[in-house]
């Protein structure tokens, strides 16, 4: 049985992205092109159910994608925030850390799409390579480390 006939899975949604400095991260976004959605801030007892958290205040932008495939929901939790952000580590996982590591998409323009990011202060991980000349593709950290695959389809 499929899981949308057995009442599973239909469609991708979201990824939701907790972060600590929001304005910086939805520019970082914006600027590798995505459509940034007005912020809202959220505070009332059924976001606190869903959570599983007290007291919760917190601010919330979602990135989409501009082709409609997805969309990052960004958020900053003011109360209750998360202990693990004082660590150094927390802000610059390795690329082969456990778990949920990196977010990959698709760009017009890989060169000018680094530039971009790089007059920013921010650069790749590691070198730009061609990918058996299918794509152009590297990986970027952006702000609080979050790492973004940037591919360019070979013509």
């Amino acid at each position: 049985m499929s899981g949308a006939a057995g009442g599973g899975v239909r469609r991708f949604e979201h990824v939701g992205v907790i972060v600590d400095d929001l304005e910086a991260v939805t520019a970082f976004f914006a600027d590798l092109g995505f459509e940034v959605a007005a912020p809202m801030r959220i505070e009332d007892e059924w976001v606190e159910r869903i959570l599983g958290l007290e007291g919760v205040r917190l601010e919330m932008v979602m990135v989409n994608a501009p082709d409609g495939s997805g969309k990052l929901e960004l958020t900053k939790f003011h109360h209750p925030v998360d202990p693990a952000t004082d660590s150094a580590d927390a802000q610059a996982p390795a690329v082969n850390r456990l778990g949920f590591r990196h977010i990959a998409y698709i760009v017009g323009n890989l060169d000018s799409t680094i530039e971009r990011i790089r007059a920013k202060g921010l650069d790749t991980i590691g070198e730009i390579v061609n990918y058996e000349n299918i794509f152009r593709m590297c990986y970027v950290r952006g702000p609080e480390g979050l790492i973004v695959e940037l591919a360019e389809e070979s013509n």
